[in-house]
């Protein structure tokens, strides 16, 4: 029988992460499929997207499209454009796409225009924000999608709202937590900072442009930040978008104050580093998606400067709390932390190490 050809389409740091069990597993069906991965090149930054092939032993890209950073428009349309070319010369059965940003979108366009079959995975995720770009690619992927792996119970409730056949979405789990297993296994408590001691700090993340592109909003978050500093350290990796508006807002004087009062501020992470620097952490503020769903999987208490989520399940079974930017819940929740009355957490179903299993499974079997 001839091998089932899919091509997977990635361009930033949360792809990489989620398609990794997806190679991985694919390579143990060699003899039933052949693949090809297609870097985008929305994220191109060492940081942000080669160290991250090399950590999670998943071969180079077959083929970069270098599309480089624009705006929304200009970049899925550089993506089209490329991957178009890519998809005619290569003919695959599949075309497989993974969350949501600008490439997960793109590469779903073409291959419904070119009637080639599509797999969304995490599906079915909703903000119910259309002003978060994310939204738009999640919504728009999934009505042209074929086949919709989904994480959690809200996004199967969330695509029959929207009219897709119960017999297209497949419940699967959430193929972040199959990378967060594989490599906690490996992981000792060492440290990235050698100055931490375990528990004795906070982790902050910020990258979204609803927090860091306007710069009032973007001050008074690092006011809070150093405000926090006053009671526990925190470690900043920055985003090169973050850094950026740092910079061009003149709020550098603001980095220089945290830094004075413990902060350890850096450039992003390798994947694990950033994993031992989350599991031995206090606690997370964030607001990214991913990190929702990795501190609900390691008991870690997350707050989310966000008015929504995507990911209910991280709140209403795990150990997420929504804030969005209310410097008095931020610190209520913080004293519930340090006081040790912070709610405890559970796993939510099928987020068990072995999504990516199930993923090929459902493939090859209707292919």
């Amino acid at each position: 029988m001839k091998r089932l050809r899919i091509i997977n389409v990635v361009g930033a740091r949360p792809n990489f992460i989620k398609i990794a069990p997806i190679v991985w597993e694919i390579e143990k069906r060699s003899k039933e499929i052949e693949y090809m991965i297609v870097h985008t090149g929305q994220h191109y930054d060492h940081e942000m997207s080669q160290t991250f092939f090399d950590e999670l032993h998943i071969p180079p890209p077959h083929i970069n499209l270098n599309a480089g950073s624009d705006t929304h428009a200009k970049q899925v349309a550089k993506i089209m454009i490329k991957l178009e070319d890519v998809l005619l010369n290569y003919k695959p059965d599949l075309v497989l796409v993974v969350g949501d940003v600008n490439s997960t979108l793109a590469g779903a366009l073409v291959a419904a225009k070119l009637g080639i079959k599509i797999a969304h995975v995490e599906a079915g995720l909703r903000s119910f924000n259309k002003k978060m770009p994310e939204e738009i690619n999640r919504k728009l992927t999934d009505a042209i999608s074929d086949l919709l792996f989904t994480t959690e119970e809200s996004a199967n409730i969330n695509l029959k709202k929207e009219g897709i056949p119960p017999e297209m979405i497949f419940f699967v789990g959430n193929v972040m937590i199959d990378t967060l297993k594989s490599f906690l296994k490996k992981l000792d408590n060492s440290l990235p900072f050698s100055e931490l001691k375990i528990k004795d700090y906070g982790v902050v993340t910020l990258h979204r442009p609803c927090n860091v592109n306007f710069p009032e909003v973007l001050s008074d978050l690092l006011d809070t930040f150093i405000e926090i500093s006053k009671k526990i350290r925190l470690v900043i990796p920055l985003h090169p978008r973050t850094l950026n508006n740092i910079r061009k807002f003149g709020l550098i004087d603001k980095i220089n104050i945290l830094k004075q009062k413990g902060a350890i501020v850096s450039t992003p992470l390798s994947y694990t580093q950033m994993i031992r620097l989350v599991k031995n952490s206090r606690f997370v503020i964030t607001d990214s998606g991913g990190l929702q769903e990795e501190t609900t999987y390691l008991g870690i208490p997350c707050i989310t400067i966000r008015k929504v989520t995507e990911r209910p399940s991280t709140v209403e079974i795990g150990t997420n709390v929504i804030v969005g930017k209310d410097k008095k819940l931020i610190f209520q929740y913080l004293e519930d932390i340090f006081e040790n009355r912070f709610k405890k957490g559970s796993i939510p179903p099928l987020w068990d190490g072995n999504t990516a299993k199930r993923i090929l499974d459902v493939i090859t079997t209707i292919r």
